[in-house]
């Protein structure tokens, strides 16, 4: 990959395998098995599927963050298959791929609202890939391209001088969107962008990320257990079961005629005059729950 290169498929992957190494008492975990995806430039595809069904695993994997150091060390490993991000593969990727390979990726990941760094104003934290990047970046650039950021996701620039305290969920979302954005990803990866946020802005999180993604043109994974989430962003959709994609399609197609009985279930809640917002709600017959320890190593 090169970054910005429309010609190249942000993501694709083969049967690919991920896997939780033993830590501890606990025994190795499969987190995702056989996966198989191609994402087209420009498209964007919404991931489905209740809590420990893998889809942050896949976001901490296909972003590159798996890869990086962290105080736990239980990392996830692929063990099977192949995955390419913006042409760069992933197995035995070196820190100077990684590296590349995380310039063209934009992560918002699930928590992150709620992990903004409390020391840190605003502007600070959209500024801080940047900077990790290069320090001597010209301060006044980086003010101009900051405050360019917290105006495309419709904040105030009087916010830039402020914690993250001192805003409300939705306000923290969009900070940590705009820092997703700032490097210009070609990919962005949002792993359940409206958790946490209050209800009565969650609709307009997910059609800022729309507006964006047409504006920027960049490509996008969006990972939600929230279907009408879903419906709003994505031009396809893959259902998530037990670490097994079982559907994958657009919308109406993936619940017409639905072979996996998970999907069926989904379809059964889905009727015409029904919300069924969120799978974790619609759980129940076919659609099974997983366990704590399946939770807890998949981390959703």
């Amino acid at each position: 990959m090169r970054h910005g290169a429309a010609s190249v498929p942000p993501i694709t992957t083969s049967d690919l395998t991920i896997e939780y190494p033993p830590h501890g008492a606990s025994p190795a975990f499969v987190a995702v098995h056989g996966f198989t995806l191609r994402i087209a430039p420009g498209e964007v595809v919404g991931l489905l599927g209740e809590s420990g069904s893998g889809k942050s695993t896949l976001a901490r994997v296909l972003s590159g963050d798996a890869f990086v150091s962290d105080a736990t060390g239980i990392r996830p490993q692929i063990t099977g298959g192949e995955a390419t991000v913006l042409g760069y593969g992933l197995r035995r990727i070196s820190k100077r791929t990684l590296r590349g390979l995380t310039f063209g990726v934009g992560l918002l990941a699930q928590d992150a609202a709620d992990t903004l760094p409390s020391t840190l104003t605003v502007a600070e934290i959209v500024a801080e890939p940047v900077l990790e990047r290069d320090r001597r970046y010209n301060r006044r650039a980086l003010g101009a391209r900051v405050a360019t950021m917290i105006d495309a996701v419709r904040l105030p620039l009087a916010v830039l001088g402020q914690y993250p305290y001192e805003l409300s969920s939705g306000q923290r979302q969009r900070v940590a969107l705009a820092q997703a954005l700032v490097l210009g990803p070609t990919l962005l990866i949002a792993d359940e962008p409206t958790a946490g946020v209050d209800v009565l802005v969650r609709d307009a999180v997910i059609d800022l990320i729309s507006e964006l993604q047409q504006h920027r043109s960049f490509s996008a994974l969006v990972i939600s257990s929230d279907l009408a989430v879903l419906q709003r962003v994505a031009n396809r959709i893959g259902v998530m079961h037990q670490g097994v994609l079982v559907g994958l399609g657009r919308i109406d197609e993936v619940f017409r005629d639905p072979w996996h009985p998970y999907v069926r279930g989904l379809a059964a809640a889905l009727q015409p005059d029904s919300d069924v917002p969120n799978v974790d709600d619609a759980r129940g017959g076919a659609v099974g729950e997983l366990g704590d320890e399946t939770d807890v190593a998949a981390g959703s």
